[in-house]
């Protein structure tokens, strides 16, 4: 069976306030394109479809055109919901959905129930597990810790319970929507912290054929047999050196396995320059940067005057500016942004506590205290989410 994974669609976002609404559409086309050259058999969307729980028109129209045009050449597909989805309002005419070979797989009590695909060789049973918010699917799954890893766990017991009443034989895919253990996050996937841990072992879903996983916007290999195709687009700079690609999977006759990288169109190339104004402007091996978008970080040790618009003359698609001036060895300074980049909600927490004590930081009730303060916070984000 020929397989598709892709995920991460965020459609509806825009990229520096830059539409990309027109480079989602070419994604749709590739896609469909794609399905039909490379005889694809099924389609998966491994979650955030779209960029946020109430979508513009102009998103849910755009996924519309793509579910029509997945159904007209026939190939099932299959997609969950994500953390940037709302999994009520996605889910809305799932039923109807399925006649056509739309299956939506939104809700937590639907884990253990596949979508029964099959081919020359047998069935292919492909269980959809949406994100699992702990705080609201907890009692779904009776755990007795409110962790992604225990709810994760129970949803992966209710597969292989399935799977053990299956024919001997029955291949068996999941798609899942996590943070695990061995991925490598960009600046623009959404906090899934909880109790201060946020990923889950790849072994969770132990017992599976393949694993196809969306929230990391980057394309990886955790395995053989669990993989992140990753967003189709770049939604940061962050993702400036990622080759943007979805996975084209071929699943033997008894769970043979081959892999291959279907390449995105890129609407325009990221570059990410860091230097002197004056030098930025000058140096002739930034001209291949022209027609990127261009994120610039100045070190003059003064503001200069005009930056945008001096950058722009050379870069006419430069959309972000940061300043991180030189500073001498002993300066212990920097700026705020530096000294935050690359932590979470809870580290920035901790270390606000420190910086206010002179150093001294939170002690182990403190601790937990922030931590289920920023936790709470999370589900109540979560909770207006669902009541939207």
């Amino acid at each position: 069976m020929r397989i598709l994974h892709t995920s991460d669609w965020h459609l509806g976002r825009s990229f520096h306030r830059i539409s990309l609404l027109q480079a989602q559409r070419d994604f749709i086309d590739h896609l469909v394109r794609t399905v039909r050259q490379r005889q694809v058999d099924a389609v998966l969307i491994a979650g955030d479809v779209y960029d946020r729980a109430v979508p513009p028109l102009a998103a849910v129209e755009l996924f519309d055109d793509a579910l029509h045009r997945l159904a007209h050449l026939g190939v099932p597909t299959v997609l969950i919901s994500g953390n940037h989805d709302s999994a009520r309002r996605l889910g809305v005419g799932s039923g109807l959905m399925e006649r056509a070979g739309i299956h939506l797989r939104t809700a937590p009590s639907g884990c253990g129930t596949p979508v029964l695909l099959a081919d020359e060789h047998g069935e292919v049973a492909c269980y959809g597990l949406p994100y699992l918010e702990p705080a609201l699917v907890r009692r779904e799954f009776t755990t007795d810790t409110g962790s992604h890893q225990a709810v994760l766990t129970a949803a992966m017991d209710r597969v292989r319970a399935d799977l053990a009443e299956r024919p001997a034989g029955t291949r068996s895919v999941v798609l899942a929507h996590a943070f695990v253990t061995g991925g490598a996050p960009s600046d623009s996937e959404r906090d899934i912290t909880v109790g201060g841990v946020a990923s889950v072992p790849a072994e969770v879903f132990a017992g599976v054929d393949y694993v196809a996983l969306g929230h990391l916007h980057g394309c990886q290999t955790l395995s053989e047999r669990v993989r992140y195709s990753g967003s189709p687009l770049a939604y940061s700079f962050s993702e400036a050196r990622h080759r943007k690609s979805m996975w084209l999977i071929d699943l033997g006759p008894g769970g043979e396995l081959a892999a291959e990288r279907i390449d995105c169109p890129v609407p325009r190339p990221l570059a990410r320059l860091h230097g002197r104004l004056e030098d930025l402007l000058a140096d002739p091996a930034h001209e291949a940067h022209r027609d990127s978008w261009v994120e610039a970080t100045l070190t003059d040790p003064a503001r200069p005057a005009d930056p945008m618009a001096r950058l722009a003359a050379r870069f006419p698609h430069v959309v972000s500016i940061a300043f991180a001036p030189e500073r001498a060895p002993e300066d212990p300074g920097g700026s705020y942004a530096q000294r935050l980049r690359d932590r979470d909600d809870r580290q920035i927490a901790m270390d606000f506590v420190a910086h206010v004590r002179g150093g001294q930081g939170p002690d182990e009730a403190e601790r937990r205290v922030l931590t289920e303060a920023l936790d709470a916070v999370r589900t109540a984000e979560a909770l207006d989410e669902v009541s939207r």
